[in-house]
């Protein structure tokens, strides 16, 4: 609505994941390195731990991008048993288990199925990645004994694969309880918020990836940002569409402080309050 007023060539706070959006933040592009080292060099399975909002989703996509030798399995919804997990994977990776009778087939016979996918699909020269979001909700320690069963099966020439686990802070601290599964992550990787120095350039590069060179936040404005958002990219992202909504209508020529505080206050007041 606003990209016009703005000479914008779209909306630049979007969710959009493309590559260019990306801002490689200190702990973001380690991240992203880290991830791909994993993936191109069989080094099994790493953890991506970060809050809400701090850009996990952003990053796994472009991992998902960077893939060009093999599928990727994607769960979204890990509070599965050890059999739906297993079965969700298999059938993802186009394997099926034979059927006896219409039997749902057990655990041992996917364990093997999958395997077997596992080893066809490294003989045939690719490496599938599977990923497992907001994998701090799992609550059944029988998965991650699972998970550490599948990290079993890699072997140097046979049975390539990745296993990338993504969640909140509380996923480290699983892991570590978990010791088993927590010794066969390779990489454990950190999102954390940005700073102010960051929280400036994030707004800039999401700007030009939109088609703008000049600011349309001044300096107070981006000060009151990076304090209000705590650093956090999807609150930077709300508070900055919601005030380049209201400067258009207003017919503002930039965003100060004024507006993010108002954006703010309006976004954060409680139903009771209004």
């Amino acid at each position: 609505m606003y990209e016009r007023y703005w000479k914008l060539e779209r909306a630049p706070f979007d969710q959009d994941r493309r590559t260019e959006t990306f801002y490689s933040s200190r702990f973001h592009g380690e991240a992203l390195i880290k991830l791909k080292y994993l993936i191109e060099h069989g080094k099994g399975s790493a953890s991506l731990v970060g809050a809400s909002g701090t850009g996990k989703t952003h990053v796994l996509e472009l991992v998902r991008q960077s893939v060009t030798r093999g599928p990727v399995v994607h769960l979204l919804y890990p509070q599965l048993t050890p059999h739906e997990l297993v079965s969700y994977i298999t059938h993802e990776l186009d394997a099926n288990p034979p059927k006896s009778a219409g039997a749902v087939p057990g655990m041992d016979l996917l364990l093997q199925t999958l395997e077997g996918r596992l080893t066809e699909l490294t003989q045939a020269g690719q490496s599938p990645v599977i990923m497992i979001d907001d994998a701090h909700l799992i609550d059944d320690r029988r998965v991650f004994q699972t998970l550490h069963q599948l990290m079993n099966f890699q072997r140097p020439g046979r049975t390539n694969f990745s296993l990338i686990l993504a969640g909140q802070p509380e996923l480290a601290g699983t892991l570590q309880r978990h010791e088993q599964m927590s010794d066969r992550i390779a990489f454990q990787c950190l999102l954390q918020s940005l700073t102010a120095a960051e929280t400036a350039a994030y707004v800039r590069h999401r700007l030009l990836t939109a088609g703008r060179t000049e600011s349309l936040f001044d300096d107070s404005a981006l000060r009151a940002i990076f304090e209000l958002s705590g650093g956090i990219p999807r609150r930077i992202n709300r508070l900055c569409d919601f005030a380049l909504l209201i400067g258009y209508a207003n017919q503002l020529a930039f965003v100060s402080s004024d507006q993010i505080e108002g954006v703010h206050a309006e976004i954060t007041r409680s139903p009771i309050a209004a």
